[in-house]
């Protein structure tokens, strides 16, 4: 039972990065998608019409808040760009912190900017 538990730890310190890493492992290497998916298959496949739905998002940082140095650093790391250019789009938010990701990416990226005291919307 103690595996179980340290194992749980781990997947819960995961960073959105590495996430997104495990979510694409599980996908290419075992054929596991998220049920997010299996939904949005769902009523295509019944024949309803499922015309239009949006499939790509853009993140866009609308203001720092009051933490404005852990949100640079999470951009940092969200986007791999360096601290300069990090830096940049939160000076000069509302920015694009990331363009045409996924619902399931995009959803994500905002939970974590906004854990970090960010005001974000998705487009």
């Amino acid at each position: 039972m103690a595996d179980l538990k340290d194992f749980a730890e781990q997947l819960v310190n995961l960073t959105v990065k590495e996430v997104n890493e495990l979510a694409t492992i599980l996908k290419d290497e075992y054929g596991i998608e998220p049920a997010a998916a299996v939904a949005v298959a769902g009523p295509a496949a019944a024949g309803e019409d499922a015309a239009e739905e949006q499939t790509e998002f853009d993140v866009i940082l609308t203001a720092a808040g009051g933490s404005k140095l852990a949100v640079v650093k999470l951009v940092k790391e969200l986007t791999g760009l360096g601290l300069k250019e990090a830096k940049g789009i939160v000076d000069s938010a509302p920015a694009a912190v990331k363009e045409g990701v996924s619902k399931d990416e995009a959803e994500a990226l905002k939970a974590s900017l906004e854990e970090a005291g960010a005001e974000v919307e998705l487009k």
